[in-house]
């Protein structure tokens, strides 16, 4: 299944403007606008916050104490430490509009991008204009220059907020093709006559700044630069792109800005982008050891440790025991096949671009797989299926393997190598709207063990082109809806926007961020089953072709594992945690007392480890800093007595307790998926 790209930021964001507030507990931002294109059923996203209140009112906060044991008590006493993070502020919640919410946030946008051009073009007379569309959190401009600099881009920004002084009138005019044409061969701007060819209006609008500066333009803007906060703007990056986005044609050099309606969601919007660097996945990843990609090896390719292979192992493992649960029958596939099989697919005709070149086997031309729906295919053709058979459920963790340039990898997010959640369900006519829901009751199981309640559902149905007739189509999306409003799930429909070969439901997770994920993808397929002439045998003896159902719950795990890692800050709950105890020694006269525990720790499918060498308030920050969520401090007192002294990283100093109870209490709120 195709895993679907996703948006950094989101449409409509809620922003605590005190950095002390950010916590695990409670998302930063609420999601309001309808995404564009959508015929809006309903604009809420699905909340189960009563499913996940344990989640959210046991595991949160940051610590503000520090643990302390000293030789001279002979204890491991826990003590406050006044230099530690500061507590938690009731945050103040400014709503951040989006371009769909505010009509005047989107003029501002536009017209900065305008705005940034002109100031270019006077510092940097031979820059050649392209395009400079709105987007979603600001604008962007390509230009045909010499590479530009962070320096250089203070000095457009103060252009800018001059001719923003100005208080210049944006005007609307209307020119005859020729005489665009004539205007745009006068200033010798080429970028500009390829666009005006693919306009295919008579009529072509042009937006002046003052009598200065114009630019081939359908609008909307402010009605002048004065209209715009120029505190409110800020020129954030600068990128390379392609002209076309065609890697044949000229690299281009483009200024990323961000535009707000006043200078208060501007710093609000900036503290959600040092929010959002503080959580990233690639640096929370070397920083905790998680994974890598090693250049060795080639790029998008995803080494994961020690640490955070034991999480992907818990995520695999619930997932497992879950489908079973579900009626799923677990299934392992192989990584490559002859190239003929996605000949029969229908890969090599559609697909061939996102595909490795094939290697020759004996002479026999193989192919690293993309997907893994043939290979399920072909497990069902194995044998002769009844119609009593149905429904057939089968899972698999199945990594796949898909070309990506070098320039679009990102992280675990962009990857050329992933492991799918995937699944196929093999159905009859009127069995797709009960299989539909039990995918949706399981989807949300699963996504709740993580923590993630809150989503925004979309229902695409049949586009222009498509295969089967319009009597299945219409049964089939019914089914999906008939399965949404079973569950009880909002949702919002993508007229046209399905798949050539049947209407398919995507789901978006939220995170602690309020950012949106494309994570889960239900689709039903016409095509595959009549290209591979899949059967069974019906009740009168006559053969018949199944429904298909493609279905993904995390997407994959190395996307899923970043989103995880982003959503937590790095802090897993507990039972998510690699290492869930650290167990420290106040001086190595305990180590071998703290190596005892430490054994039976594991022996009771506890995740410990014993850290010394330093002293203890080094081994306590290096702990925090490694988000361990217990740590059990033993000094000599904790020795004679066979106990430890244990600290929460969330609750701070719980006291000196037995093993035992430190077993039985970690392993429950393991278990229960609580603290400790």
């Amino acid at each position: 299944m195709a895993l679907s790209s996703h948006s950094l930021f989101t449409s409509s964001l809620r922003l605590s403007t005190n950095p002390a507030s950010i916590s695990n507990s409670a998302p930063l931002f609420s999601l309001q606008s309808p995404s564009k294109g959508l015929s809006s059923v309903s604009r809420t996203v699905v909340e189960r916050e009563n499913r996940v209140s344990a989640f959210s009112k046991k595991r949160n906060g940051l610590s503000t104490s520090g643990a302390v044991a000293t030789e001279s008590t002979e204890t491991a006493s826990v003590t406050e430490d006044k230099t530690s993070e500061p507590e938690e502020v009731s945050p103040e919640k400014i709503v951040l509009p989006s371009n769909e919410s505010s009509e005047r946030l989107l003029r501002i946008r536009h017209t900065c991008a305008h705005v940034m051009a002109m100031a270019v073009q006077r510092i940097f007379p031979d820059a050649k204009v392209t395009i400079g569309p709105w987007i979603e959190n600001g604008f962007y401009y390509d230009f045909d220059m010499e590479p530009l600099t962070d320096k250089d881009l203070k000095r457009i920004k103060k252009e800018m907020d001059r001719i923003i002084g100005r208080n210049l009138p944006l005007i609307r005019e209307e020119v005859t093709r020729d005489e665009a044409k004539r205007r745009i061969m006068a200033v010798n701007e080429p970028y500009k006559m390829e666009i005006l060819e693919s306009i295919k209006d008579d009529l072509i609008t042009i937006y002046h700044i003052g009598n200065d500066w114009w630019d081939l333009c359908a609008g909307p803007h402010v009605d002048s630069t004065g209209k715009i906060d120029r505190k409110a703007v800020e020129l954030e990056s600068i990128a390379g792109a392609y002209w076309r986005g065609d890697t044949n044609k000229p690299m281009l050099q483009r200024i990323y800005g961000t535009a707000w309606e006043n200078e208060k969601q501007l710093k609000a919007y900036l503290h959600f982008k040092e929010e959002a660097i503080r959580r990233d996945h690639r640096r929370l990843g070397q920083d905790l050891d998680l994974f890598s990609i090693q250049d060795e090896a080639g790029g998008g390719l995803v080494f994961w440790h020690p640490k955070g292979a034991i999480v992907r192992h818990i995520i695999e493992d619930a997932w497992k025991k879950i489908h079973m649960e579900h009626g799923y029958d677990l299934l392992y596939t192989p990584h490559i096949a002859r190239a003929d099989l996605w000949k029969i697919s229908g890969h090599l005709d559609f697909y061939k671009e996102n595909m490795f070149d094939q290697m020759k086997i004996e002479e026999e031309s193989y192919q690293l797989r993309p997907m893994n729906c043939p290979y399920h295919i072909l497990v069902y053709k194995r044998k002769l299926h009844s119609y009593r058979d149905f429904p057939i459920r089968v899972a698999e963790l199945g990594t796949v393997y898909r070309y990506e340039l070098s320039g679009c990898l990102h992280g675990l997010f962009r990857v050329r190598g992933f492991t799918q959640d995937d699944a196929h369900i093999f159905c009859l006519d009127d069995q797709i709207k009960d299989e539909i829901r039990g995918v949706l009751d399981l989807t949300e199981e699963i996504l709740l063990q993580f923590g993630f309640s809150k989503y925004e559902v979309n229902l695409s149905t049949k586009p222009e082109k498509a295969v089967g007739g319009d009597d299945i189509w219409d049964k089939a999306t019914s089914a999906l809806k008939d399965a949404l409003d079973d569950k009880g799930w909002s949702y919002q429909v993508d007229e046209g926007g399905g798949a050539f070969y049947g209407p398919k439901i995507d789901l978006k997770i939220e995170d602690a961020l309020g950012r949106k994920w494309q994570c889960s993808t239900i689709q039903v397929d016409f095509n595959l089953p009549q290209r591979f002439g899949i059967t069974y045998v019906d009740s009168s003896s006559e053969k018949k072709r199944p429904i298909m159902i493609h279905r993904a719950v995390l997407g994959s795990l190395e996307r899923f594992f970043g989103v995880l890692i982003e959503h937590y800050a790095g802090d897993f709950p507990l039972w998510l945690c690699p290492i869930q105890a650290r167990v420290l020694p106040v001086t190595d006269a305990q180590l071998e007392y703290c190596n005892k525990v430490t054994r039976k720790l594991k022996a009771n499918g506890i995740r410990a480890e014993v850290c010394s060498g330093e002293r203890l308030p080094k081994l306590i920050r290096n702990a925090e800093k490694q988000k361990i969520p217990l740590m059990a401090v033993v000094g000599q007192k904790e020795v004679e007595t066979q106990t430890i002294t244990v600290r929460s990283r969330f609750g701070g100093d719980l006291g000196t307790m037995t093993i035992d109870d430190f077993i039985s209490r970690t392993m429950n709120a393991t278990k229960t998926r609580t603290s400790f």
